[in-house]
């Protein structure tokens, strides 16, 4: 039950010590960083894109202060990779890496602020390098590898100013997340948590300093640009959220977003986090910081309950890592010392090879067990998108002649349409459309394309309800044994519309997800 106002007051006053001085500096977590950064970059060229990198690059040649599904900063940084080295999937994903490097210096620089000594900071380090969610997303440039540093970056701030009581750090708090809000809405949900975090188990005064007031300021402030296009649009991102919500998303699903909690870490990181969590709600020289484990419950009741990804919540459950690790180095000291040092150790290699497997392109492409694509559905999207666009020319060749020269695609999801207009020129494609997402905004079909090549969908049915004759033309065939959405699906042939495209559209074509 949660502390009524007089107790956390009471509480407060009779915290004499405060916190704990910060632990001692060690330059370990940076040799970890760089190290994660490097191997990114080494690996960040095998497989191939991911359907979501092909969506941003789409996204990055219709740059716009939003979309459907996100806002510009992402798309900005594809575009401008791929000005710099068009095609270059290691520079595309750099930022990612780096980030990812960085992750690690944030989990170490926050169990630093905990107190923790230069065992500890080097532990948080490893597990953050090894840890699901930072590989995920140091490997792949996504809105998630964005959201992941905002988020960190806001608890390190957060946490020296809960240790300091320096209020200037929620300006820099202020300032992360609103520069997240140009990535993502998702920067909010962390704000409502910290709020609610710190509303149950205190600092209140925070609520009432004029610094942290400014803070919440400089966030809405950057975040109008986009929340001004969602406004001028109908609030799309609402539609996306709905769909997620009622699982036609991947990660999405209330059971999923349970389960996930234990996995996307590392299920060799539960007890660690869990003692985490514990340790910052019940232990007494950390009550400044108990802000963060509420933060945390907050947070994924809220994902939970609104049916978001399972993985919104990670970055706060880094935070709960790191401080778990001091707890389960003081279990380690104890007792059978030397066995329960072996069985971390032994753990410790357990995830970082697990992780390494299942979340990076260590494996060859063509002999990828299919274990690996199915705790990872992601690894699955980063394979076969050249042979993808090869089956689609293959089916456009085999018009006659007079077909062929009118011919337009048309493309289930963004990554389909988006693979086209990578690999499709090349192969002498036409343009591929979709209305999937933000494609929807960024043209339709012509009213008189009468041929169409239709692929991502898996039944006819919704075909037929826009054409007068639909037949299977080929297959999709990616040459190798992986389950995606795209391999072996039908590619169709439809032709003689029943109605124009613009009476279609927008109320029948577009989807989202």
């Amino acid at each position: 039950m949660a502390e009524s106002v007089a107790d956390v007051d009471r509480r407060e006053a009779a915290t004499p010590a405060g916190p704990p001085p910060p632990g001692p500096r060690t330059a370990v977590p940076w040799l970890v960083g760089a190290t994660l950064t490097v191997v990114l970059l080494l690996l960040a060229g095998r497989y191939g894109y991911h359907r979501d990198e092909l969506y941003f690059l789409l996204c990055g040649r219709h740059l716009d202060w939003g979309y459907v599904d996100q806002g510009p900063l992402v798309p900005a940084l594809a575009r401008l990779a791929d000005t710099v080295a068009p095609g270059n999937l290691v520079l595309l994903r750099t930022p990612s890496a780096v980030i990812g490097g960085t992750m690690v210096v944030l989990v170490a620089a926050i169990v630093r602020e905990f107190g923790a000594g230069r065992v500890a900071q080097t532990a948080a380090a490893v597990l953050a390098a090894a840890s699901g969610i930072v590989l995920a997303g140091g490997h792949l440039l996504s809105t998630t590898s964005v959201d992941l540093l905002v988020w960190l970056v806001t608890a390190f701030c957060v946490a020296r100013m809960l240790r300091t009581g320096d209020t200037r750090w929620a300006l820099g708090a202020g300032l992360a997340l609103g520069v997240g809000m140009l990535n993502k809405p998702l920067p909010a949900l962390l704000g409502v948590g910290l709020v609610a975090g710190v509303v149950i188990a205190g600092p209140r005064r925070l609520l009432r300093d004029r610094r942290v007031l400014a803070g919440a300021v400089i966030a809405v402030l950057l975040a109008v640009p986009y929340g001004a296009w969602q406004a001028a649009h109908g609030f799309p991102q609402l539609s996306v959220a709905s769909a997620i919500a009622d699982g036609d998303s991947s990660y999405s699903g209330r059971l999923d977003a349970l389960v996930l909690q234990l996995l996307i870490i590392s299920p060799f990181a539960v007890p660690v986090w869990v003692a985490g969590l514990v340790a910052l709600l019940r232990r007494p020289a950390w009550s400044a910081y108990r802000a963060f484990g509420w933060a945390w419950l907050v947070v994924v009741a809220v994902v939970v309950l609104a049916g978001g990804k399972g993985y919104y919540d990670a970055p706060l459950l880094l935070v709960l890592t790191a401080a778990g690790v001091t707890p389960t180095l003081d279990w380690a000291r104890r007792g059978a010392a030397r066995a329960r040092q072996t069985a971390l150790a032994a753990a410790a290699v357990l995830m970082a090879a697990s992780s390494a497997v299942l979340l990076l392109p260590t494996l060859p492409a063509d002999r990828l067990p299919g274990f690996v694509v199915a705790a990872n559905p992601d690894v699955g999207e980063t394979i076969g998108w050249p042979e993808f666009a090869d089956s689609v020319a293959a089916v456009h060749r085999g018009l006659p002649p007079a077909e062929r020269d009118r011919a337009v695609v048309l493309t289930a999801n963004y990554g389909e349409a988006g693979a086209l207009a990578r690999y499709g020129p090349a192969r002498g494609l036409p343009r591929a459309y979709s209305g999937h997402n933000s494609m929807v905004t960024f043209g339709r079909p012509p009213d008189g394309a009468d041929v169409v090549i239709a692929v991502g969908w898996s039944r006819p049915d919704r075909l037929r309800a826009w054409f007068t004759e639909v037949t299977e033309a080929g297959r999709v065939d990616q040459r190798v044994d992986v389950d995606n959405e795209e391999n072996g699906g039908p590619i169709f042939v439809a032709r003689g519309p029943r109605r124009p495209w613009s009476q279609i559209w927008d109320s029948e074509v577009r989807h989202a997800s």
